[in-house]
């Protein structure tokens, strides 16, 4: 192979990776690649069918003709042998013979096209049905590829959605919560440790037991005053 044709190779190659790529992004270009070669090739078996139809017709017309005129031929050749005409008869005989030959090959050629042509109409229909499934898988698949296309894209977004910053915006205002509660619970535990807390508090048990030396003190007065009163009398 020269160097041109390893070129062109080279570049049908390349070609055809280019297009694999187009397609696969946009499968539906290769549903409908797919689907038009399908119809031209319908197309084309139609065509190809209609003419076999078109001779296994002519055969069966040629045929009917043949066997017409063969029985026609018989007929006559009867009418020959009985009225004793032998040198017609023996024109009759051969014509018989060679109109049994024709009808015998043209029936088997009628029989092959009535074959050929059932095939094909077949092969046309599977083809027929062949392009209708085509075509339904197209749009079954291309709505596949949409719905993923679509999820894909969520998921996308979902995972491009950080909720890093939010859950640590939120972890620092716990930690500032709990730091201020801490605080507040320790400025208590001071207050309640301090040296004025604790004097304060000396002042009001000694309140208590000043007062309550003031009570026993006049209870006592009391006593004394009630026992004097009882000695006078």
């Amino acid at each position: 192979m020269g160097f041109f044709g390893r070129l062109g190779n080279l570049w049908r190659g390349f070609v055809s990776l280019w297009i694999s790529d187009v397609e696969k992004n946009h499968p539906e270009i290769a549903y409908e690649n797919a689907i038009n070669s399908m119809v031209e090739k319908y197309s084309k078996l139609k065509k190809a069918t209609a003419a076999i139809i078109r001779r296994r017709e002519d055969l069966e017309s040629r045929l009917s003709v043949a066997q017409k005129e063969l029985a026609q031929v018989e007929a006559d050749l009867s009418t020959a042998v009985e009225t004793n005409q032998q040198d017609l008869g023996i024109v009759l005989l051969q014509k018989q013979k060679a109109l049994s030959a024709e009808v015998a090959d043209l029936r088997a050629e009628a029989e092959a096209a009535v074959k050929d042509a059932d095939s094909a109409k077949a092969a046309l229909v599977q083809v027929q049905a062949e392009i209708k499934k085509l075509k339904a898988e197209k749009d079954s698949m291309l709505a596949k590829m949409q719905s993923a296309q679509v999820k894909v894209r969520i998921q996308e977004q979902l995972e491009g959605l950080s909720v890093d910053n939010e859950v640590k915006a939120l972890e620092n205002v716990r930690e500032h919560i709990k730091t201020t509660v801490a605080q507040a619970n320790l400025e208590k535990e001071i207050g309640e440790s301090s040296l004025d807390s604790r004097l304060a508090a000396l002042r009001a048990q000694s309140g208590d037991v000043t007062a309550r030396q003031q009570l026993e003190q006049l209870k006592a007065a009391s006593v004394a005053k009630a026992q004097g009163q009882k000695k006078t009398m």
